[in-house]
């Protein structure tokens, strides 16, 4: 959930109510510095519960299997939302009539589309990506909307988790082999890994540097994607938290209208990640589509 929504619905209460029970010898042994602590792990972690307010909706927990917790969390319940929306808008946002666009989420989402197939697919691929399209399609709206979702009250950012942003690395690792053992051959493929003309005494040095680098690429879009949606939410609760830390209202003038800028920059965080992500999977991919060796 971004930082901003719960300060609006809670963040400040909570942290307020384990202040008070130091001053007046509660329940809580925590004083504020760690109780915002607390507070900051709990709401940029992945957790088996949903809040609204006040009100907790506690997920199912489901039987662990061959040592993989199949329990359903709230950043699984943001991965499904993000899928609906995803399969709406192919669904229903891309329906023509001739020429015309049939609907006005067509026209939304139509701009979008031609981007990621012209500067994204296309300028990497050239006309020979077109099978490629809907395929960083997918990607770009799942991530897109993954990460827009963290701005919404009550949600969460499922790509704030390694998890998911190594599943969809993965899946890029994947696509990269996968497209190059199409296009060039089992063989020919793993051949290109080695640049040609080299001196034949340093193919068994350069062979696990260039495996190593195969798989840096998808480990740097793993780090990328996670690092940068998970840093706004904690400098935004760095900055509320300044509130509680220091006791005073005053530093509220400040800390507040930085968390709405912060809470801003988001916004264009969540379309520049998603943009990055897609890019880079279409240039690595179309490095092994298309090797200059």
């Amino acid at each position: 959930m971004s930082a901003w929504t719960e300060f609006k619905n809670g963040f400040l209460y909570t942290s307020y109510k384990g202040i008070e029970g130091v001053q007046h010898g509660g329940g809580t042994e925590a004083g504020p510095e760690n109780n915002f602590g607390e507070v900051l792990i709990h709401h940029t972690t992945n957790s088996n519960e949903m809040q609204f307010l006040t009100w907790k909706l506690h997920l199912p927990e489901l039987p662990t299997v061959f040592g993989i917790d199949l329990s359903i969390t709230k950043h699984v319940v943001m991965i499904w939302i993000a899928a609906l929306l995803v399969f709406i808008v192919f669904k229903y946002g891309m329906k023509w009539e001739g020429m015309l666009p049939k609907n006005k989420l067509t026209s939304l989402f139509e701009p979008i589309v031609l981007f990621v197939r012209n500067e994204i697919v296309y300028i990497n691929f050239g006309k020979a990506g077109k099978p490629f399209v809907p395929f960083f399609l997918t990607v770009f709206f799942f991530i897109l909307f993954t990460n827009l979702l963290g701005l919404v009250p009550f949600m969460s950012t499922a790509t704030g988790n390694i998890n998911v942003t190594a599943t969809l690395a993965f899946m890029s690792l994947i696509l990269i082999q996968f497209a190059g053992m199409i296009k060039n051959g089992f063989f020919q493929h793993w051949k290109n890994i080695i640049p040609s003309g080299v001196p034949l005494p340093l193919i068994p040095i350069l062979i696990p540097v260039e495996l190593m680098g195969m798989l840096a690429k998808p480990f740097a879009l793993c780090i990328r994607l996670f690092a940068n949606m998970t840093a706004g939410h904690i400098v935004i609760f760095a900055f509320l938290g300044l509130i509680i830390l220091l006791k005073s209202v005053f530093i509220s003038f400040v800390t507040v209208p930085l968390a709405i800028a912060i809470s801003a920059l988001e916004l264009f965080i969540a379309f520049l990640q998603a943009y990055i992500f897609t890019f880079l999977t279409s240039l690595f991919v179309s490095m092994t589509y298309h090797p200059s060796h």
